[in-house]
């Protein structure tokens, strides 16, 4: 078990990490026609489509940034920003519980829309639908730990999984044995989370890089209807 517990938590992380940085690139370089999101709003764009469209980007770019920050945040910050490890804890249980609420009912509108709508699924990537079914499953996985944390309510298990975090990032070496007595939920959790960066070189997930703000910045386009 320890072995096992070494190459899932101490080991598949680069792994996926790498796959992560180096496909993007390498997939970047040589196939940019398919870096895009390939909508399928042009063939489906009801009021059930826009609710869920929003309400899983909304929740899922809050749980990710919020992770993000989370995760890595070094713990010596917290007292600057009037918090304790146990309050951090509810915090992140509180918003993390309603934005994975606004993200799993977005994705079972989304899920269900793919599945069930012939012209969208004939739309559909290899991979669109089995990416969709991991987040949708993550996040299930993601609300299911909100329990197992209400039982840890001084912090512990938020300061475990932080000092992991840290130190895969920062390279150091014990990160799996951190993480060895923690609940299955949470393990199983992060499996699936390092198994989607595994994945987004070879989904539309790519798209995330590809984020439009020099918009912000571009000037405006005059389009002129042609007179007969």
């Amino acid at each position: 078990m320890d072995y096992l517990n070494n190459l899932l938590f101490g080991y598949y992380p680069y792994i996926a990490g790498t796959v992560f940085l180096v496909g993007s690139v390498v997939r970047f370089d040589m196939s940019q026609y398919t870096w895009k999101t390939n909508s399928s709003q042009i063939v489906d764009n009801t009021p059930r489509f826009r609710l869920g469209n929003n309400l899983f980007h909304v929740g899922i770019l809050f749980l990710f940034f919020g992770h993000l920050v989370g995760l890595l945040m070094p713990h010596a910050l917290y007292p600057y920003l009037g918090m304790t490890a146990g309050s951090k804890q509810v915090i992140a249980m509180v918003t993390g519980g309603l934005f994975g609420l606004f993200a799993a009912v977005g994705g079972a509108i989304l899920l269900l829309r793919r599945l069930t709508n012939p012209r969208v699924r004939a739309q559909s990537s290899q991979m669109d639908i089995p990416i969709l079914i991991i987040l949708y499953v993550q996040l299930l996985l993601g609300l299911l730990t909100i329990p197992f944390s209400a039982a840890h309510l001084d912090g512990s298990m938020m300061i475990v999984l932080s000092d992991w975090a840290q130190r895969i990032v920062t390279f150091q070496p014990g990160a799996a044995t951190l993480v060895a007595g923690v609940p299955w939920i949470y393990k199983i959790h992060l499996f699936l989370g390092l198994t989607v960066f595994l994945l987004f070189p070879f989904t539309r997930l790519v798209h995330i890089w590809s984020a439009p703000v020099w918009y912000l910045g571009r000037r405006y386009q005059i389009v002129r209807k042609r007179q007969a």
